[in-house]
């Protein structure tokens, strides 16, 4: 879901030919999918129509191809951090140490009830917020 919301607030800016955004995950269970339907339906509800990706699994060459990878919580920083090569070129960043109101952790809400939109609805403000937040930024 951040990766849509930075690529249409990127979108709005008219900035989308002066970055290269991507999402891996860092597991590899969900591999050649698509954004979960709620993710979609919430993106959508937020006038976000066109996003599209396929679930892929982070490599060693992220770790030089992207200038800052962004984890959404301490666990994926541990991990992010355990499997970072020596010849590293990115910065580490938890996304929402972005987030003006604070909230560091940004939860998947993947195994929520399937019919409850709370927990991605959540995400999205969440991810509009540091997103917004980050790009100011910089």
């Amino acid at each position: 879901m951040a990766e849509g919301v930075f690529l249409n607030m990127l979108k709005e800016k008219k900035l989308t030919g002066q970055w290269e955004v991507d999402s891996a995950a860092l597991g590899s269970w969900h591999v050649g999918n698509g954004p979960d339907s709620r993710t979609m339906k919430t993106l959508e509800k937020h006038g976000l129509i066109d996003y599209k990706h396929r679930a892929r699994t982070l490599c060693d060459e992220d770790y030089t191809k992207y200038d800052v990878i962004f984890g959404m919580d301490d666990d994926n920083m541990s991990e992010l951090a355990e499997r970072k090569p020596k010849k590293s070129t990115t910065r580490l960043e938890m996304l929402g140490e972005y987030d003006p109101e604070g909230e560091r952790v940004i939860r998947d809400p993947y195994y929520d009830t399937r019919g409850d939109m709370s927990g991605f609805e959540k995400v999205y403000e969440q991810c509009v917020r540091c997103c917004k937040a980050f790009l100011d930024k910089s």
